[in-house]
């Protein structure tokens, strides 16, 4: 049996991404409006994730 992620690990996975990137550049540049906006987007991102995470486990016991 084969494992698939779904699309909102994916989706969270890239949100997590993107956050480390925005707060990163924020913190470089001295903004801490994009700064904080990053730590947003990766927190969200690491929820749907685990979102994610919970419906494919439901799916294998299915």
């Amino acid at each position: 049996m084969r494992s698939m992620v779904n699309k909102s690990q994916i989706a969270g996975l890239a949100k997590q991404l993107k956050g480390s990137l925005k707060k990163a550049a924020g913190k470089a540049t001295g903004n801490r409006r994009v700064q904080a906006e990053g730590v947003a987007d990766k927190i969200a991102g690491k929820m749907q994730k685990a979102y994610g995470d919970i419906k494919h486990k439901l799916r294998k016991v299915i």
